[in-house]
């Protein structure tokens, strides 16, 4: 990656806007933004101290562009660690383009994806979990997300990992000693208390992939299947929930005919709910499709929401019974909440059958709105929510968990190879593998290739 000349972008999404804000980084974009600057108090742009701001215009020759605040970053007290200035100009996307282009003639150059965060990393002002922190501080839509995304990208999971690689390396070091020492049978290392540690690691290492499940769906919504037969209220149901009418309703069974999806924040997690096709035996080909489909959605369903209608459960509680006990059965993992709906259309008296009938069942009306804020309220008891609460470090990054896996397995040797008093060299190479994996997941071991991979999937700009 080319670091020779200073880059350019718009750190502000693009369009028109109340104001634009330009960012240039780089050994000499101070002196490159000094030459075009002209301030109103009639102070050099280049003499200015870091971290100020500062009023006046930019001008192309002669030519007046627009007036600007214009912050000054100084290496290496900055966001990427080299000069930053940025540039807060009026959001007219020909006074964005006019400025942008001055400053491409004068010697900047476009950035690309990722780049200035790029520049924070390899001049070490964040490690690469940090650095893959802000991308999703900036995607983050819900409370939870957010909180995540600020926890990793403050370092607390960094901590984590650079405890663990010093402690390895420790006593790496001292088993590389012995072989060093191999004619005179020494034993450096004591293995007693590299047993402990491993199994110290072992257990954080366990810990830290076992959050993976719940930071999985913080980042990408935890995904609720709404199941039923038709016409039981699966997308009156969903419109309730979202309060909107996002799902087409009516009265004629097999409306739906594929998968409605939407996303709300619940309590601070999003929860991505799918309406699906009523499930029945059908000749309708279309309809039947949409009933495939129906089962793709549950089986990839974090919580499965099963629809029947409270006016019926007398006469057909055998039938619903077994549908239940069909779906418990096909997916024990998922959690089942079981929904009489329709509640408007039955007295007390059924009410207290229904629940008797079926455990833990939930009453709930989707047309009137009655038993829907409680429906939010088991939903979040689902969630494992108190890794949140506490602080406790989540991974979401597919990447960290792949890392954390090999390292595992790596720690797994090496504790094998301790019982069966394999040589040390033999060791060595397993202890070298997990400390390799563990300085991927921060970037002390890295390629060009893996940091392509991970910046390409950011904004320009950022």
């Amino acid at each position: 990656m080319r670091r020779d000349k200073p880059i350019i972008a718009l750190a502000t999404p693009s369009g028109s806007g109340a104001i634009a804000v330009i960012r240039i980084s780089g050994n000499e974009a101070i002196e490159i933004a000094s030459a075009a600057f002209k301030s109103i108090s009639g102070k050099i742009l280049n003499q200015q101290k870091s971290h100020t701001i500062h009023l006046g215009h930019i001008m192309d020759g002669d030519r007046l562009l627009d007036e600007v605040l214009i912050s000054v970053f100084k290496s290496p007290n900055s966001y990427t660690g080299e000069n930053v200035v940025e540039i807060s100009c009026h959001g007219s996307l020909f006074i964005q383009q006019e400025i942008i282009q001055l400053f491409l003639r004068r010697g900047c150059r476009t950035a690309k994806a990722g780049e200035f965060t790029l520049r924070a990393f390899l001049n070490g002002k964040m490690d690469l979990s940090q650095a893959e922190a802000v991308a999703d501080l900036i995607a983050s839509e819900t409370e939870a997300s957010h909180q995540v995304a600020l926890q990793q990208m403050r370092g607390g999971f960094s901590n984590q990992i650079k405890k663990l690689r010093d402690e390895l390396i420790q006593f790496a070091s001292l088993i590389e000693l012995e072989l060093d020492f191999a004619e005179e049978d020494v034993e450096f290392a004591n293995r007693e208390q590299f047993e402990v540690l491993l199994d110290k690691v072992g257990n954080i290492l366990k810990r830290l992939i076992d959050s993976f499940a719940i930071g999985n769906v913080i980042k990408s919504g935890i995904p609720v299947a709404i199941v039923g037969e038709p016409n039981v209220g699966k997308s009156t149901l969903l419109n309730a929930l979202l309060n909107e009418d996002r799902a087409l309703v009516s009265e004629i069974a097999g409306t739906t005919r594929d998968t409605v999806e939407d996303e709300i924040s619940i309590g601070g997690f999003g929860f991505r709910f799918i309406d699906t096709a009523g499930i029945r035996e059908t000749v309708d080909v279309v309809e039947g499709m949409g009933i495939q489909r129906t089962f793709e959605k549950i089986a990839s369903a974090r919580v499965i929401i099963y629809l029947i209608e409270a006016q019926k459960v007398r006469n057909e509680i055998e039938r619903y019974k077994a549908e239940i006990d069909n779906i418990s059965a096909k997916y024990p993992k998922t959690p089942l909440i079981i929904i009489a709906n329709k509640l408007d259309m039955v007295g007390d008296e059924e009410r207290a059958h229904i629940q008797s009938q079926i455990n833990n069942v939930h009453l709930l009306s989707a047309r009137d709105g009655k038993g829907v804020e409680d429906l939010k309220i088991r939903l979040l008891e689902l969630i494992n929510a108190g890794a949140i609460h506490s602080q406790e470090t989540i991974i979401t990054n597919t990447r960290h968990y792949n890392a954390l896996l090999k390292s595992l397995e790596e720690v797994d040797k090496i504790k094998l190879g301790l019982e069966e008093d394999v040589s040390g060299d033999l060791l060595a190479v397993d202890i070298r593998q997990a400390l390799y994996y563990l300085g991927e997941i921060t970037g002390e071991i890295t390629s060009d290739d893996l940091l392509g991979n991970i910046f390409a999937n950011f904004c320009i700009g950022k």
